[in-house]
């Protein structure tokens, strides 16, 4: 076969897909990773870790240690937010890392946190509390596949207008785990009630896999004269995670409960703007 065969033929070939730092992000590079170097290693080590973070939490489970289980599903969210920016930094972007990530995602954040809420509550109502576990795990499965199914895909309304498309997975995780982080600092048994979390975990799965506009952090950006005082926030905030984390959590969750609506009215003027636009297009036309 001559060069120009193959390089015409490797134009043809679809973009290949690297390791998402989220599912709001979907870098693509050439590689399909079956010459993995030294430096494409990297970020795909960083989301091994986050899987083995996911399922030690687990095991912290297995042994009552419900805060390091819930730190380890933490801590895998944060290893899941740097493997796809340390793997655009470097350029090492490949097929088998964008796998690998969602495969991670889905233990650490699907079925991590519904066998760990099973054990701290969701047990005492036997079948049901299975049941919501189940739901849970099988929704995070079916939203990192829609995602994965539908990345290259160019008419998504959603992430034209700088959204995401439901409640990503290390969010959903996120705001499963509110119940315990304000068991944590209250010691409230309301929290730690079977039927109040088998209903809040079906909210947010159902959150998951809905076709609302969600917020995406990676379309934010500030203006100018913002950017300063939005690091003093950022700052503060960390500083607010190490000394009050559980507190710190649960506003977090609060907020992005809180500006779902903002978002979808938002979106629905974007949405509202676009179709004026399309319809004055092909009047003039």
């Amino acid at each position: 076969m001559s060069k120009e065969t193959r390089s015409a033929k490797d134009r043809a070939l679809p973009a290949r897909v690297g390791p998402k730092a989220d599912e709001q992000e979907d870098g693509k590079a050439p590689s399909d990773g079956s010459r993995l170097t030294l430096r494409a290693m990297l970020p795909n080590a960083i989301t091994a870790a986050a899987l083995c973070a996911g399922l030690t939490g687990v095991r912290f489970a297995i042994e009552g240690l419900w805060v390091y289980a819930v730190l380890a599903i933490v801590l895998a969210g944060v290893l899941d937010g740097i493997d796809g920016r340390i793997a655009r930094l470097l350029h090492a972007q490949s097929r088998f890392g964008a796998e690998l990530d969602s495969l991670a995602d889905s233990l650490s954040f699907g079925m991590a946190p519904a066998l760990i809420l099973y054990m701290w509550s969701l047990q005492d109502l036997d079948r049901f509390g299975w049941f919501a576990a189940l739901a849970f795990a099988i929704c995070c499965a079916l939203r990192l596949a829609r995602f994965n199914a539908r990345i290259d895909i160019e008419d998504q309304p959603h992430r034209q207008a700088g959204f995401l498309t439901g409640v990503p997975a290390p969010v959903g995780a996120g705001l499963a785990f509110t119940p315990c982080y304000l068991w944590f600092e209250t010691g409230m048994e309301i929290f730690r009630n079977p039927v109040v979390l088998a209903v809040w975990l079906a909210v947010i799965a159902v959150l998951m896999i809905s076709n609302i506009a969600t917020l995406s952090w990676g379309a934010i950006r500030p203006r100018r004269d913002v950017r300063l005082p939005l690091l003093a926030f950022f700052a503060l905030a960390f500083a607010a995670i190490l000394l009050e984390p559980w507190w710190s959590l649960t506003a977090i969750s609060a907020i992005y409960l809180a500006l779902m609506p903002y978002v979808l009215v938002k979106y629905a003027g974007i949405k509202k703007r676009r179709a004026q636009a399309e319809a004055a297009g092909e009047t003039a036309t």
